[in-house]
């Protein structure tokens, strides 16, 4: 007679972040003190509500012109001395980050209109074989007319969109499932 084993239990991959993906730049696209700085916080948690103390949190973002140093950019990257463009931390044991940056300017679509000033913002965490993307919305800037924003339903919309928490602050927490779950893209 032959035994059937049961289904070996799922495991999940890493935490690896720590090991493989350190960034000495940090969470900083600009100094302390920097004019015109704001600083986004917020917190990752799971699907059941609880903190992400292994996540990563990835920013990349226009200058306040629209503009990126990158070759696909042909318009060329705007002077801003000491910006960065991107940035990169890992979440807190209690599952918060914060980074400094500078509001971002419009870009433009594929079309011939504009997108709203938005930061592009990757996840990784651990049980995720691939990381996330997903966008983060300023609520004193003028969204309307982004082309990405107006293809989701409202609730969504709110989702992406930052929570004014201060001069200058910004709070936009990120759900990885469940209810409240922030809408990830396909990339």
């Amino acid at each position: 007679m032959t035994d059937v084993l049961g289904t070996t239990p799922s495991q999940t991959v890493g935490p690896f972040l720590s090991i493989g993906l350190p960034w000495d730049d940090g969470a900083d696209m600009v100094a302390d003190g920097a004019p015109d700085a704001i600083v986004i916080h917020g917190s990752m948690t799971d699907g059941n509500g609880d903190p992400v103390p292994d996540g990563l949190v990835e920013i990349w973002q226009a200058d306040p012109d629209g503009r990126f140093p990158h070759p696909h950019d042909p318009r060329g990257a705007a002077s801003y001395p000491g910006f960065r463009n991107f940035a990169r931390v890992g979440t807190q044991v209690d599952g918060t980050f914060r980074f400094r940056t500078l509001v971002p300017g419009r870009v433009p679509d594929d079309g011939n209109g504009w997108q709203a000033p938005h930061l592009d913002v990757t996840v990784f965490a651990r049980g995720l074989l691939k990381h996330l993307v997903t966008r983060l919305y300023l609520p004193d800037q003028d969204n309307a007319g982004d082309p990405v924003l107006e293809s989701l339903p409202f609730l969504d919309r709110t989702l992406l969109t930052a929570v004014a928490d201060g001069p200058g602050k910004y709070r936009f927490d990120i759900r990885l499932q469940g209810e409240g779950e922030t809408p990830f893209f396909t990339v």
